[in-house]
């Protein structure tokens, strides 16, 4: 909003010694105009809504603030990770950007996300602990939410140590924070849905008929067994999937192709993982949604996007950089219309928005301000073959992602 200047502009009045008291009724005149002219610009100025920007959601709540769109700005002063170290023992060896000395471990957390139109402070972890005290916070999803729930942990411990190991009903990890009875939990699934290796039989059935000989069956409609009881337990849900939906590493197209069932029978003719991604995104949400005790706050993580650069993981792909990328770089790396190494971000998300967009869910955006961090994968320092350009150095930006999951936690806390 462009600032009001006062421009004054010299008048000279010849007054004779009759006209004083018609001078005095124009000067009178003159204020009163001046001052209802002031009063007029000021009210406008107050109510002018570019004061106080709204933004809309997925779900069409208005929120203060858009914390998806910014910028990462370089803090030098930044001398030692703020929210906890190396030494946190549930940090993945392959993540632990500092212990394996990745040459820019210290650097990547010197970056600070910074919105368009606010600030993403950094959570205050003893706060965090009181107010959500008799809380249980489940992660349900791939290693890229593990990824999350480790630097949540990590954070919380460094100020609360007496914790013990619990793990609630198909948990892969759980801890309890015996202070403050607070729970969080990781449940790892793949694809949300339940799925297994499946061998043609002799019984010659429709896929059979097909030609179809091996393979992985994906039941749409039916939770995997390490999560479907967590919407019953937590009282906060982080829920997430997509790397594995474009992975032919794993569910080749030909070798070891996905295939689709719906209450217990096979979609014929089979569906291609795209469509299965809709269906089982559907009957997830809807699951979750009946399942979830009165009260509880269900997120979707957006797409963590990967970084690759020469190539995919198995094809001498990598990422050696070591600052985040410029906007065109980003654009170069994950435009659709560039159908590159790394376009299943956008890919994945399209379907995520789609399915989202009619749910109880809120939706924690993330991929955004990740794009940007093509510096802060473990890379070769992954203890991998390959670079590991998916998964994130910690500390680093999934910390960032607490930060936003926590700030829009209390958004969803104060609305209701």
């Amino acid at each position: 909003m462009a600032g009001v200047r006062d421009h004054h502009t010299k008048r000279t009045y010849s007054l004779s010694t009759g006209a004083t008291h018609s001078s005095s009724r124009t000067s009178i005149l003159l204020l009163s105009l001046l001052c209802t002219a002031s009063l007029y610009l000021a009210f406008s100025l107050f109510k002018s809504p570019s004061l106080s920007p709204t933004f809309h959601s997925l779900s069409d709540n208005r929120t203060p603030c858009n914390y998806s769109e910014g910028k990462w700005i370089y803090d030098p002063t930044v001398r030692s990770p703020p929210r906890y170290d190396s030494t946190c023992k549930e940090i993945f060896k392959g993540w632990n950007c500092i212990a394996s000395n990745k040459s820019n471990a210290f650097e990547i957390i010197k970056w600070r996300w910074k919105p368009n139109e606010c600030d993403l402070p950094q959570f205050d972890p003893v706060a965090f602990l009181r107010l959500y005290r008799n809380t249980n916070i489940g992660f349900v999803g791939d290693s890229l939410n593990r990824n999350m729930f480790v630097s949540l942990f990590c954070t919380l411990k460094r100020v609360s140590g007496e914790v013990r190991k619990w793990r609630p009903v198909g948990a892969d990890r759980g801890f309890t924070f015996l202070q403050y009875n607070l729970t969080i939990a990781y449940h790892r699934t793949n694809l949300l849905a339940r799925y297994g290796s499946w061998l043609a039989s002799d019984s010659n059935g429709k896929l059979e008929s097909l030609g179809y000989k091996e393979g992985y069956r994906v039941d749409v409609d039916v939770p995997d067994g390490t999560w479907a009881e967590a919407p019953t337990f937590h009282d906060i849900l982080i829920l997430n999937t997509g790397h594995w939906w474009w992975a032919p590493s794993k569910f080749d197209p030909v070798k070891s192709p996905m295939l689709f069932f719906e209450k217990g029978l096979p979609l014929v003719p089979p569906v291609s993982p795209d469509v299965g991604l809709d269906m089982v995104l559907r009957h997830m949400t809807s699951f979750v949604e009946r399942k979830s005790r009165p009260g509880t706050v269900l997120f979707f993580r957006t797409q963590s996007p990967r970084h690759f650069e020469g190539g995919d993981w198995d094809q001498g792909g990598s990422c050696q950089r070591l600052q985040p990328l410029m906007p065109q770089q980003v654009e170069e790396l994950f435009a659709l219309k560039n159908n590159a190494t790394n376009v299943e971000t956008r890919l994945v998300n399209q379907h995520l928005y789609k399915a989202l967009k009619s749910s109880t869910f809120h939706v924690l955006d993330i991929t955004h301000m990740s794009e940007y961090r093509a510096d802060a994968h473990p890379s070769t320092s992954g203890g991998k073959k390959h670079d590991d350009c998916m998964h994130w150095c910690l500390p680093g930006l999934t910390d960032v992602w607490n930060d936003l999951f926590i700030a829009q936690l209390k958004r969803v806390k104060v609305k209701s």
